[in-house]
């Protein structure tokens, strides 16, 4: 596979798109978003009633899902009532799941080697569960933890309502990072380099974890929602409020592409294995699955879903797509 050629849309440099007026002008136009008063976070499309039958198979769940991940042969899906995580065998997805009790809702489950790392934001912790065995050990986390992920022998976990990024050793916090953020929703490595998502200032930020500091940021569309690392060392973003897939790279931290995407752009996935990006299009009820590998995504896969499929995740050793209905009608497993 080859790397992604150079866009034709390239993001403009962190002074230019951040700044509070306009680089290409000596008037005093202003960045709207840099100056609104009451950010609000991209929120989901809400999903019309289905009328197309979802493809593949549908596993009922007792609520609404959250989140979806999957881990070797494991599935983990994060119910918001009763708060848990269902852990699934993926090759036996109609046996009884074992039930791991939460804090909270889960927010954002990221596998790690052989475990998972599900953010808890209503209880100030991150669940860390080690599989199969489904244990769960609690690391507190001050604040709201959106995300983690692992860099070496470290966990970084982004705490949305301080701002910052937590540095974690041993299962406590050692540090923070923080600067230049409005909130901290996802954190990710692509490569080896760290990034942050700022929903409320839609827009993507490197993290020098060594250093300890938030470095140059760039604009991620209009409305971001959610992130994915792919094995090009990018990453790709998804735009619920203009309907767009935006890819960057990370050294140097630029806009690469920008891929209109209509229908209410949300959840997204990765399958390293076909260089396979997949997008949830809550407004539609539809999942897309994108070729990323050229110089703009080609589409390759369109699937009607659940209704309101906010979470989508890939099974690494078949492909199988799984998306979660945040409308309580379950868990979708496709077979492209």
């Amino acid at each position: 596979m080859r790397r992604l050629a150079t866009a034709r849309l390239v993001a403009i440099p962190l002074a230019c798109a951040l700044a509070t007026t306009a680089c290409s002008s000596g008037t005093s136009q202003k960045d709207d978003l840099q100056i609104v008063q009451n950010p609000v976070a991209a929120v989901p499309a809400t999903a019309p009633p289905v009328t197309a039958k979802p493809a593949g198979s549908v596993f009922s769940t007792p609520g609404n899902v959250t989140a979806v991940a999957t881990e070797g042969t494991t599935l983990a899906v994060g119910l918001q009532t009763p708060p848990s995580v269902r852990l699934y065998d993926l090759g036996a997805l109609t046996a009884p799941p074992k039930t791991v009790p939460l804090p909270g809702p889960a927010e954002r489950i990221t596998p790690s080697d052989g475990r998972l790392l599900v953010s808890v934001p209503g209880s100030g912790k991150v669940a860390e569960i080690a599989l199969p065995a489904g244990t769960v050990t609690e690391l507190a986390v001050p604040g709201k933890p959106s995300a983690a992920t692992t860099v070496g022998n470290q966990t970084l976990v982004s705490v949305r309502d301080r701002k910052e990024i937590a540095v974690l050793d041993g299962g406590k916090v050692a540090r923070t990072i923080g600067g230049s953020l409005y909130s901290a929703d996802d954190v990710l490595t692509a490569g080896d380099k760290t990034v942050v998502l700022d929903r409320l200032r839609t827009a993507l930020f490197a993290v020098d974890v060594p250093g300890g500091k938030v470095g140059e940021g760039l604009r991620a569309g209009e409305g971001v929602a959610n992130a994915v690392a792919d094995s090009f060392g990018r990453v790709l973003v998804t735009d619920v409020k203009a309907g767009a897939l935006i890819a960057f790279s990370t050294d140097p931290l630029l806009m690469r592409q920008r891929f209109p995407v209509p229908g209410g752009a949300y959840g997204i996935a990765y399958d390293a294995k076909k260089a396979l990006a997949w997008v949830t299009l809550t407004g539609v009820n539809q999942v897309v699955g994108y070729d990323v590998r050229g110089g703009e995504p080609v589409e390759k896969y369109r699937f009607p879903t659940v209704r309101q499929p906010n979470s989508v995740t890939v099974d690494e050793a078949t492909s199988r797509v799984v998306v979660g209905s945040a409308a309580g009608e379950g868990i979708q497993v496709i077979a492209p």
